[in-house]
């Protein structure tokens, strides 16, 4: 059986997205090789960023397409902690997509883009 191990975001701004995703934690290198990153996250996945030349360099008919077919979620390890890393990407002159708010679930939920409009949700456990 196949086993999901990474997500990869094609990217128009590898620099912008690689700043974007280290405010939130993800460890990648200073310096892209070839329009590719990777960061593996505490619990093992790996989050890849490629540029689109490279995405266009094995699938030559690709395009960008608008949408909001991927979002991605990281987990806080408190509610505090949401609010900390959502002021500090806004901070860093990021989209705040809706600031952060007690849902109705359970969680202190907000609601970040990223350089290319990837909804990115952060999220924890009201206790």
């Amino acid at each position: 059986m196949a086993t999901l191990n990474a997500i990869g975001i094609a990217v128009s701004d590898l620099r912008r997205s690689i700043d974007f995703y280290r405010l939130l934690g993800a460890d990648l290198p200073e310096d892209p090789a070839e329009g590719h990153v990777e960061a593996t996250m505490p619990n093992g996945m790996r989050l890849m960023f490629d540029a689109e030349e490279v995405i266009r360099s094995f699938s030559p008919n690709w395009t960008r397409a608008t949408g909001n077919q991927v979002s991605l979620a990281f987990e806080c390890a408190s509610p505090a902690e949401v609010d900390e890393v959502y002021a500090r990407v806004i901070a860093a002159g990021f989209e705040g997509e809706q600031e952060p708010w007690d849902a109705d679930w359970g969680q202190r939920y907000a609601l970040l883009g990223d350089p290319d409009g990837v909804r990115v949700n952060l999220y924890a456990r009201l206790t």
